[in-house]
């Protein structure tokens, strides 16, 4: 593609009074018009010819595969040129999706050696999937009068996922305060409920794993020896309907979600666990077959990338009654998510109890910030006190149905925001101990 520059406009259109002033005054000269615009024009085909041609230049582009929320990363863009033509008055400009950003809006790029040297700092605005979509190039010849423009498709998705510096630091803080179990086989006195061996008993020893039958053949005391249970299957449910998009403090229900399930993701790995990811809002979208092994976890963190923001109504029926077909052996189900009436609640619940029958459901919820400062705020108006008491009456229908639940054998967390990964972690943790698992 090619067109006329900003400099080869203004200098045809001033030769053209000039013209027109000459054929005025002696229409002899009606012909310097005519050779005005022939040399115009001769001269703008001559940059057209001496600038290079698209063909002439090969793109070679390094896009990242993922990237940090907020973070930024700088992109070079290299043009190689072939021929000794030289492109004058470069421009590059990146277009891209929704949720990244480039600076600078438009990039003039350095010649040199014969390649044409672009970049951009691209930042990564919300979490989901970016889209780099093209990287539009326009250059000039020799004298600045005609733009070659090309545009190169990119087509590439950048998954920009949560920032998981803090839940390795935090991992590693859990492992170095407890320790974890490794490649290799660690028997624990009183954890586990897979037999390992019989041995005699030595003081010290948990006196309940003693074997009577054993001891009486033996006429020694014997105890019997656990390990450990591995490989457990942890799948992480997340509603991502339009409760889970409301903001609190900053982040989505959503985000908070998904980087409380990190953690507990890559703890989960630590300990040989398999962890999988179901995203449902109206239909369910998302279902990841649990993996093993923390070589996985940038293969999770990729996951959830893929699990947008919704303006649908969770649709619990329909969902859990997907997941529960699709779990083939008994696993730790943690549901994240959110509600509001009644109505929608008893639809959970439903679905939740017969999930429950063949799995272990760890229920997440957050805590209403606004309904909790509502009931706890002084009243000074009757519209305060109407406030309180409808704020109230709703939070007493959310601690019923919480009870439900619980009395179902679900295990319940409901904590505020800045401490969800910790609390969640930390039942999850219990469970493990308990050997509930």
């Amino acid at each position: 593609m090619f067109y006329p520059t900003k400099r080869a406009v203004l200098f045809m259109g001033a030769g053209l009074p000039v013209t027109l002033m000459l054929a005025v005054l002696n229409p002899n000269l009606w012909a310097f018009g005519a050779a005005w615009i022939a040399l115009v024009f001769g001269l703008l085909l001559y940059d057209l010819i001496f600038a290079p041609a698209p063909t002439q230049m090969q793109l070679d582009a390094e896009i990242p595969s993922s990237l940090y929320v907020g973070a930024k990363t700088d992109i070079a863009f290299i043009y190689k040129l072939k021929g000794g033509r030289k492109p004058v008055n470069a421009e590059m400009k990146l277009s891209l999706g929704q949720r990244l950003s480039a600076a600078p809006d438009v990039w003039h790029p350095p010649f040199e050696d014969g390649n044409l040297l672009g970049g951009f700092r691209v930042k990564a605005l919300r979490r989901g999937e970016g889209l780099v979509e093209n990287l539009w190039t326009r250059w000039s010849g020799p004298l600045g009068l005609m733009w070659r423009q090309t545009r190169a498709p990119l087509n590439k998705t950048i998954a920009i996922i949560p920032d998981t510096r803090l839940v390795k630091d935090k991992a590693i803080e859990i492992f170095s305060r407890d320790a974890a179990h490794g490649q290799k086989m660690q028997i624990e006195r009183g954890q586990g409920t897979e037999f390992d061996s019989l041995r005699e008993f030595m003081p010290g020893m948990d006196k309940r794993a003693i074997d009577w039958k054993h001891s009486a053949r033996h006429r020694k005391l014997h105890a019997k020896e656990f390990r450990t249970e591995r490989n457990h299957n942890i799948v992480f449910a997340i509603d991502t309907g339009y409760l889970m998009c409301e903001p609190l403090k900053g982040k989505t229900r959503l985000d908070w979600a998904i980087n409380a399930s990190l953690l507990i993701a890559y703890v989960s790995l630590k300990f040989g666990d398999r962890v999988g990811y179901f995203g449902f809002d109206k239909r369910p979208y998302l279902f990841s077959k649990p993996v093993s092994g923390t070589n996985s976890f940038p293969h999770l963190q990729s996951l959830t990338a893929q699990l947008e923001y919704s303006t649908n109504e969770t649709n619990f029926t329909l969902s859990l009654s997907s997941l529960s077909k699709s779990l083939m052996r008994r696993s730790l189900v943690i549901v994240f998510t959110d509600f509001v009436d009644t109505t929608n609640a008893e639809l959970m619940i439903e679905n939740i109890s017969r999930l429950i029958k063949n799995h272990i459901v760890l229920f997440v919820t957050f805590k209403d910030v606004e309904i909790e400062s509502l009931i706890k705020a002084e009243p000074k108006t009757p519209a305060d006190v109407t406030k309180a008491v409808i704020a109230a009456a709703l939070n007493k229908e959310r601690d019923i149905v919480l009870a439900r639940l619980e009395r179902m054998g679900v295990q319940i967390v409901r904590t505020d925001i800045e401490n969800m990964s910790t609390a969640v972690l930390n039942r999850f943790l219990e469970l493990k101990r308990r050997e509930m698992i």
